[in-house]
C-alpha cells in the first residue's frame, strides 16, 4: 500500500540542491499542500547525509509513493538514485496504461540545456531565478514569486495525487546504468 502521496526525488552529490530542497522547497511545498489538499499529504524526502550505496529504503520509499517530484540539475542525470527513481516512475505510468508524466512532476533547479532528451522533451517547472539557497532567502521579495510557482505545483501535484493508479507490490524499479559525464566544452588552459 502507499505510504507517501509525493517522493522528492534530488540529486544529493553537492551543497546547493539539498540545502534548496531543505530550507525552501519542501517548507513551502508542505504548507502550500496543506492548503490545497483536503488532506494531509505525506512526503518522502531522504536526507542528505543517508547512506551512500544502500538503495534499499530509496527503492522502498519509489515504490510506496504516488507521485515523483524530480528536482532537477545536470548532476541529477548522471546519479544512479536519481535515475532509478524517474526511470521506475515512468515504467509505473506505462505500467498503469497512463500517459506520460501522468506521476512525474519535474522542476528544474539550474542549467536544464545539458539535460539529456528524455528529460528536455518533458515539460518542467523553471525554479532556476529561485534557487537560492541560504535561509535569507524567505526574507526577500523573489520569495514570493518562487511562493506562486511553488503554489501552481502544489495544485499540479494534488491533481496527480488524486490520479494514481492503485497500489501494486509489482511496480518495477528500473535501476539504468548513469552514463558518464561528457567532458566540458570549454577549453582549459
Amino acid at each position: 500500500m502507499y505510504e507517501y502521496d509525493v517522493l522528492i526525488s534530488y540529486c544529493r552529490d553537492g551543497a546547493a540542491v539539498p540545502a534548496w530542497v531543505a530550507n525552501h522547497l519542501r517548507p513551502a511545498l508542505v504548507e502550500s499542500l496543506a492548503d490545497q489538499s483536503l488532506g494531509e499529504v505525506g512526503f518522502y524526502c531522504e536526507p542528505p547525509d543517508a547512506a551512500e550505496g544502500g538503495f534499499e529504503q530509496s527503492f522502498r520509499a519509489l515504490r510506496r509513493s504516488k507521485v515523483l517530484l524530480a528536482v532537477c540539475s545536470p548532476k541529477y542525470f548522471y546519479d544512479e538514485r536519481c535515475l532509478a527513481q524517474w526511470h521506475s516512475m515512468c515504467d509505473r505510468e506505462k505500467a498503469a496504461g497512463m500517459p506520460p508524466s501522468s506521476l512525474t512532476c519535474p522542476v528544474v533547479f539550474c542549467d536544464s540545456k545539458n539535460f539529456p532528451s528524455f528529460a528536455k522533451s518533458v515539460d518542467m517547472h523553471d525554479l532556476k531565478r529561485w534557487n537560492l539557497t541560504t535561509p535569507q532567502f524567505k526574507e526577500t521579495r523573489a520569495y514570493q514569486g518562487f511562493g506562486d510557482a511553488v503554489n501552481e505545483i502544489a495544485l499540479e501535484l494534488v491533481e496527480k495525487i488524486a490520479r494514481a493508479p492503485r497500489w501494486s507490490p509489482d511496480w518495477p524499479v528500473n535501476t539504468p546504468t548513469a552514463p558518464e559525464p561528457t567532458p566540458s566544452q570549454i577549453p582549459r588552459y
